[in-house]
């Protein structure tokens, strides 16, 4: 596995492992609340990202991570992948590269919560909505590390 940039014409596979990805671990969003997300993730927060993707050794994308400030703002991977290190292999990436110490959590999505905590980030908060403002709980975590520095 390796990390490279992702650009313009990654942007349909990026976005059929999300949708993969998403249908896989996302069972509390409808439908229309996916199409919806899809249609801006394409449209919009790709570009206002720095947007990273995990290919195996054949270089084909099997994950991808985008952080802005920070802040991950998404990690997908490919459903095949999941539980192969894909996942830990991009968050050591940005936390490493990206200066990358802060993530925000649908809370209904207990397995990816319970992820980040195992990779050092601790819940430091919790909003009713989400960043669409929809009644999807986010928890907000911190890597722990940051937190023992301050």
């Amino acid at each position: 596995m390796y990390i490279a940039s992702a650009e313009k014409k990654d942007y349909p596979i990026l976005i059929e492992i999300w949708q993969e990805a998403v249908s896989q671990t996302h069972d509390f969003l409808s439908q229309h609340d996916i199409d919806e997300l899809k249609s801006l993730i394409f449209a919009h927060y790709f570009d206002a990202v720095s947007l990273y993707c995990c290919k195996s050794h054949d270089d084909k994308i099997i994950g991808f991570i985008g952080v802005t400030d920070g802040n991950i703002e998404m990690l997908f991977v490919e459903p095949t992948f999941f539980a192969k290190g894909v996942g830990t292999f991009l968050i050591n990436y940005a936390i490493d590269n990206l200066a990358a110490t802060h993530v925000d959590v649908n809370e209904q999505n207990s397995k990816v919560h319970g992820f980040y905590l195992s990779k050092g980030f601790e819940q430091i908060g919790r909003s009713e909505l989400d960043g669409q403002g929809k009644p999807f709980p986010l928890l907000h975590m911190r890597l722990a590390k940051v937190a023992e520095a301050d």
